[in-house]
């Protein structure tokens, strides 16, 4: 009885689920547009719905301690800086001396140049492909500097990190101001009683890129790797060998590789050569490798003490372009109209905000989404990302530019950042775990705001849930359509199974794309724009070749004519890969997923045969069919790239090596963007194209 009971109340909701399922279906296109448009429409209201950032972990404590940096470290500092930039000696003694002054363990992490080669079979890995360049000198050698301060309240199983980029052949203004700001809060870490995990200040040799030498020491860190190498020239070998070991150094150098505890968090400090004339500024990049980003908790401590404490002007990456925008200004003073009336209506309605606000939130909320988008890092701290260690680049930018600094206000400077630095370390110290308990996945619409994946989920929803809905419709109507007999149903299953076949080998065609660059690469001295017109006369080639091999009778039913219903079912089949790329990327890379979305959802819900269209000569038709053919141009990888890059970068005239540029770029970063353009939205762009050219 209790089973029965149980199976008659199911019923009920299962049948519910299934009229609704009826209904959606047979109301597709209602269902689309209202779909598509609700999407565009949240994602613009995304900046209205963004909250202000917190401190979740109540650990952190911001700014609850007295700065301890004094002027004494700051003056011990400036004749470091000052030593660095006057001594005609090798920079990397200056810097092992005064670390070694400070009782600090000091070693010399040697490193090579790698090769940004494209290579298939390393595209999961990390941003290194391993590939050293053969017969590389000793004076190619990049050189890290590494001091680690052990804490007198730890065991040694946790560490901070502290990195600053530096360029031992030429140490700018900037370089030495960050080194010294590094300095002071190193000088004073070494002294305190207070500190429980252990700090290492890595001094990163960036003559061959920022990144390159980070990570290399990171590499070493956490899986250090014992291979041969090419080397010639023993002499210079032999000179690199002694850095550091000089007869006058007060202290000796540690041999080998020397590691502390895991790594709660890394800061990279940098300050920018040119001033801004009107105030201190801290710029901070969050942005990691295929759009990770470290908690919120980090930023949040540092957007606080930076601008309660320090009195620094917060800032976070923006589309400047979008500013002037008319359409933008135009829709964030009609929100802010609304948003007066609903308050005047109800005042604890708090919907709304100041069109200014509105602009300013949209265009942060713009860069946010499209560097996570890109999938490549904004700065150096993407490398600990990749061994999921929170980190961010602290670029501060002078009033003063610190070419024309005097000393009074060089060192105020150098106190203003080493007590920042302070007390972020301070507040990191003070964790007994990871961070955890803000959030990993977010868009920033400004230093202190914030939206979170559960609000800026519903505008990628909204647009995708449409094409499970379409693509049921014209498999059903396909099916009534179709007449009962046996010989027309079994053309029917062969129909479906050819328009999958032919979605199939459209993929496999563009993963085949996406495989081009790696032979390409092996041309030697091949410019850019070469390396691309090959890649497009290759690509455009094998196509032609595979759509006159999905022509042939291979491919095709027995019957000589084809159905007239035969593009809705290959529509059918595209529409729901669309809908499994779209979610696998949404997995990898939410903020891919979601430009990606933007763009070839339109077209996959309107493609249809410009035949009936035209046909039809109804406005209706007309108009669709226009909105197919300009969908089609825009949607084409390499015009919406010049699209999105001058619409969000500000910049004018189209270069033919620049498209190739940014492909090379994802590829050396390993960014899944590449993969989902390649395998995802290329195939899916020719196989509308070829819905929109279908000879029905």
């Amino acid at each position: 009885m209790a089973e029965s009971e149980t199976v008659t109340a199911t019923k009920p909701s299962v049948r519910r689920f299934v009229k609704l399922g009826i209904f959606l279906i047979s109301h597709s296109n209602y269902v689309s547009f209202i779909g598509l448009v609700s999407g565009i429409v949240a994602l613009l209201l995304l900046p209205i719905l963004a909250k202000n950032t917190y401190v979740s972990e109540n650990a952190l404590m911001p700014g609850s301690a007295n700065n301890m940096l004094s002027t004494q470290h700051v003056s011990r500092a400036t004749e470091f800086v000052n030593d660095l930039t006057d001594s005609v000696s090798e920079s990397h003694e200056i810097i092992a001396q005064y670390m070694s002054a400070l009782d600090a363990e000091v070693t010399y992490h040697k490193f090579h140049p790698q090769l940004n080669q494209f290579n298939p079979l390393h595209f999961f890995t990390s941003p290194d492909s391993g590939i050293v360049s053969k017969n590389i000198s000793c004076s190619s050698l990049g050189i890290n500097i590494a001091g680690i301060i052990r804490a007198p309240r730890g065991d040694g199983k946790e560490s901070i990190v502290l990195v600053t980029p530096y360029n031992p052949r030429k140490v700018g203004p900037g370089e030495a101001l960050s080194l010294g700001i590094a300095y002071s809060v190193f000088s004073l870490l070494s002294r305190v009683t207070w500190l429980a995990k252990d700090v290492i200040w890595l001094v990163a040799d960036s003559q061959y890129g920022e990144y390159s030498a980070v990570d290399a020491w990171l590499r070493e860190y956490h899986a250090p790797a014992f291979r041969e190498a090419d080397i010639d020239n023993s002499e210079t070998c032999n000179a690199i060998n002694e850095v550091g070991q000089n007869p006058s150094s007060d202290r000796k150098l540690y041999s080998g590789f020397r590691r502390a505890g895991t790594m709660a968090a890394a800061l990279v400090i940098k300050v920018a050569e040119q001033g801004n004339r009107h105030e201190d500024i801290l710029n901070i990049y969050p942005e990691a490798s295929n759009g990770q980003m470290p908690n919120l908790d980090l930023i949040n401590i540092v957007n606080y003490l930076g601008a309660h404490k320090r009195g620094l002007r917060v800032k976070v990456n923006k589309m400047f372009s979008l500013f002037g925008s008319r359409w933008l200004n135009t829709l964030g003073g009609i929100l802010e109209s609304l948003g007066q009336i609903a308050r005047s209506l109800n005042p604890q309605w708090k919907f709304g905000i100041s069109a200014t606000e509105y602009v300013e939130g949209a265009a942060t909320l713009a860069s946010s989404l499209y560097l996570q988008g890109l999938g490549v890092p904004t700065g150096p701290h993407g490398a600990f990302r990749d061994y999921q260690v929170d980190a961010i680049t602290l670029e501060i930018s002078p009033k003063v530019s610190p070419y024309k600094m005097i000393s009074h206000s060089r060192n105020e400077f150098i106190l203003r950042g080493g007590r920042l630095i302070e007390g972020v370390i301070r507040s990191i110290n003070n964790l007994l775990e990871k961070f955890h308990q803000s959030f990993f996945l977010y868009l920033l619409t400004s230093s202190s705001k914030f939206v979170s994946v559960g609000v800026y989920m519903i505008p990628f929803a909204l647009l995708v849930a449409p094409l499970p809905i379409v693509a049921g419709s014209l498999y059903s109507e396909a099916s009534k359509s179709s007449s009962s007999s046996e010989v027309v149903v079994k053309y029917k299953s062969w129909k479906w199974l050819n328009s999958a076949r032919k979605v199939l080998a459209i993929h496999l065609w563009g993963a085949v794309v996406s495989l081009l660059p790696y032979f390409l690469y092996q041309i030697p001295n091949s410019t850019p724009t070469t390396n691309f017109t090959v890649w497009g006369i290759l690509s455009a080639s094998s196509l032609l070749i595979l759509y006159f091999v999905l022509g042939s009778p291979i491919f095709e039913s027995a019957t000589s004519q084809p159905e007239k219903g035969e593009w809705a079912s290959l529509k059918s089949v595209t529409i729901a890969t669309t809908f499994i790329g779209l979610s696998l990327m949404s997995v990898i890379n939410f903020a891919t997923a979601e430009i990606g979305a933007l763009l070839i959802v339109p077209i996959c819900l309107m493609a249809q045969p410009l035949k009936l269209d035209i046909r039809s000569r109804s406005l209706r038709t007309l108009l669709r069919a226009t909105c197919n053919l300009a969908l089609g141009l825009v949607v084409f990888p390499p015009v919406a790239y010049f699209l999105i890059k001058g619409a969000f970068e500000d910049t004018y005239g189209i270069k033919v090596d620049e498209y190739w540029n940014w492909v090379e770029s994802l590829w050396t970063w390993n960014s899944a963007t590449y993969l989902y353009v390649g395998i995802v939205h290329l195939p899916c762009w020719a196989l509308c194209i070829h819905i929109l050219f279908h000879p029905c």
